[in-house]
């Protein structure tokens, strides 16, 4: 297992030998509040780990008791100017859109609670893995600042009326809650998160790098598209995939009851 870690650890990166890339944010003090400072780690480590070829998945998660507390408030009250302001939340939006752009399917692996920001991190990423005894919210609104921006996130991967419930209630939910209203994929023990989540980022990592990233890209390309120009887009997108080597040597395996040798090209 490589480690690397960023001046103040903030964030801790490491690769498996397995294709398994890591990503862990580091102030267990603060609850893993989204500081500017560890914003800007994270950003560096998915964009590492995104142009990293021996990564094929990527799981996030936490140090210490939780996940993630979301924004640093402390940091935030400490320079009230709107210049501060501005560069806090336009670096969270580039954070999230480090998830949705990378090539890699990001999991996020969840335990103790995921609040505003945090909750908004666990709706960037493409799969979610909860502790049965995790907790979701968006409390902004009981602070006087409603969660718009996590709304962006949680509104794209819930029902309105689901999202509605947690922005104007700012109550906790339970990761069973999180799970009916599907915005966890699945639940795990405490004593089976990892070996949960090992097993589905290994069953990703097994897969074509290529087709992954291929599939992943319009994903996000297509859901905000008309019907017809969804079906023009994901039409040309096949067409470029069955031209892939990948794609043609996945067939051949399974036509010939083989397992296929991924060239990722």
């Amino acid at each position: 297992m490589v480690q690397e870690m960023d001046a103040i650890s903030s964030v801790i990166t490491q690769k498996s030998k397995q294709g398994i890339g890591r990503i862990t944010i580091n102030r267990p003090e603060a609850y893993n509040a989204l500081s500017l400072a560890c914003m800007r780690s994270l950003i560096g480590a998915f964009t590492l780990l995104s142009a990293d070829d021996g990564v094929k998945v990527i799981v996030l998660d936490g140090a210490g008791k939780g996940f993630c507390a979301g924004h640093d408030l402390a940091e935030m009250r400490s320079d009230s100017s709107r210049e501060f302001q501005q560069l806090t939340f336009s670096t969270c939006a580039n954070l999230m859109l480090s998830i949705i752009q990378s090539p890699k399917p990001v999991i996020a692996k969840v335990h103790g609670v995921a609040t505003a920001a945090g909750c908004q991190l666990v709706a960037s990423c493409d799969l979610a893995v909860a502790e049965v005894s995790a907790r979701f919210a968006t409390p902004g609104v009981n602070l006087g600042l409603f969660c718009s921006t996590p709304m962006v996130a949680l509104s794209r991967n819930v029902s309105p009326k689901h999202a509605m419930e947690m922005l104007l209630l700012g109550d906790f939910i339970s990761a069973q809650r999180a799970h009916e209203m599907g915005f966890v994929n699945s639940l795990a023990a405490a004593d089976e998160l990892d070996k949960t989540v090992d097993a589905l980022a290994e069953k990703i990592a097994s897969k074509s790098a290529l087709t992954l990233k291929i599939g992943k890209q319009a994903f996000y390309r297509q859901r905000d598209k008309n019907l017809i120009d969804a079906y023009d887009y994901c039409g040309q997108v096949m067409v470029e995939n069955m031209m892939a080597k990948d794609a043609q040597e996945g067939i051949d395996a399974f036509m010939e009851k083989r397992s296929p040798i991924w060239r990722n090209e």
